[in-house]
């Protein structure tokens, strides 16, 4: 059959092509150790399990209103306040299956055809597919390891040109674990306000910050109506297998992205926006307890990957990814994270799965026990000195 030519700006995101082929060599009888795929190893609180069988045994099995559940969205309402000091209203959020749909519908309600989206290099790899797939061009900012893989602001204001539409920002950020302050919000800010732009800011990993407070440049005076803020239960909750995320986005934005959804899905999962309600109203304690282990993980991982011959390895401040240095070891990111799976039966990512920017680094989630780190790290020192 023949394609239309827009599939072929479409992208992927790797880590579930390393994944396939770890399960591959795992059938072939090899047992690899997973640090390639960004999903809690934790299991969903038991409340909210609860909260989604009482959903379902009361009849929650219907379609529900496109723009999402209108407790959930008083609900995230109220989370915004709590959690970034933002005032929002119910009819500014909209309830998507997991948070890429907002990524997707968010750019194509916004940005036109030949319009300029600025995107951050490392990144998120669908960014740059779906910029990409509406027919917009893809402009990246390169993260740099020397700025602690914050986005500069002097060079942010160079890249922007009368088509800048749209300005993507993450933080903390995959796949570097890297976090903007206070102070680099506020120039990117001051940047989006002076030129009209759309900031669209990537927040899913909002509660797994181990130093300071989140903060989200929606919160800031002036950006609230020019923002597409994102977020989920994915990571926060180990929610990642019940596909449940929101946009929060001024109202008249918001109900276009209802209606792709009424277009696309028809709904977001009635029973999972019940349990989603006890996610954020539930106690605190089971995703305190997580990112305590996180951070236990983290000290492990980055001592041991710095251990390592040419390896260097910043420490990240939030998510669950460190982002080490590999270009001391004279192997390329995509051939040394091949040598990682095949010999040393590690599965990481190269860098470049998040961009070009991204060569020269390896992606490893260590969200897998500090057992498995060790080991991993152990076997990777093996196939390094071998």
């Amino acid at each position: 059959m023949r394609l239309a030519d827009r599939m072929t700006r479409l992208g992927t995101e790797t880590a579930f092509e390393v994944l396939a082929r770890a399960r591959e060599l795992e059938r072939e009888g090899r047992t690899i150790i997973h640090l390639e795929i960004g999903e809690p190893d934790f299991d969903t609180p038991a409340h909210i399990i609860e909260a989604a069988c009482e959903a379902l045994n009361s009849g929650f099995t219907h379609y529900g209103p496109s723009a999402g559940d209108p407790e959930l969205r008083e609900t995230i309402a109220e989370y915004m306040l709590k959690s970034r000091g933002l005032q929002v209203a119910a009819d500014e959020v909209v309830v998507v299956p997991g948070a890429k749909p907002i990524i997707y519908w968010g750019i194509t309600a916004v940005v036109n055809e030949g319009e300029e989206v600025i995107y951050p290099n490392p990144g998120f790899p669908i960014y740059e597919s779906m910029i990409n797939f509406v027919g917009a061009k893809p402009v990246p900012i390169a993260l740099r390891e020397a700025n602690e893989f914050r986005l500069d602001a002097e060079e942010l204001k160079s890249l922007v040109t009368p088509k800048t539409r749209m300005i993507i920002i993450n933080s903390p950020h995959n796949p570097t674990g890297g976090v903007l302050t206070m102070e680099d919000l506020a120039a990117i800010a001051e940047v989006a306000i002076a030129n009209e732009i759309v900031v669209m800011t990537d927040e899913p990993y909002e509660s797994i910050l181990y130093e300071g407070t989140h903060h989200s440049i929606a919160a800031i005076p002036g950006m609230k109506e020019r923002t597409i803020l994102i977020d989920g239960f994915s990571k926060a909750f180990a929610m990642t297998g019940w596909r449940l995320g929101y946009g929060v986005m001024p109202a008249d934005l918001a109900a276009m992205v209802a209606r792709l959804q009424t277009n696309c899905t028809s709904c977001t999962s009635s029973f999972t926006q019940r349990a989603g309600i006890a996610a954020l109203k539930g106690p605190v304690e089971p995703t305190q307890a997580m990112v305590a282990e996180f951070k236990r993980r983290r000290d492990v991982v980055v001592a041991g990957l710095n251990s390592l011959p040419g390896v260097s390895c910043l420490r990240p401040h939030g998510a669950f990814y460190v982002f080490p240095n590999i270009t001391d070891t004279g192997i390329d990111c995509r051939t040394l994270a091949e040598c990682c799976m095949e010999e040393a039966g590690v599965a990481v990512l190269a860098g470049t799965a998040f961009g070009a920017y991204g060569e020269g680094y390896l992606r490893l989630s260590y969200a897998n026990s500090v057992e498995n780190i060790e080991k991993a790290i152990e076997q990777m020192r093996e196939m390094l000195t071998g």
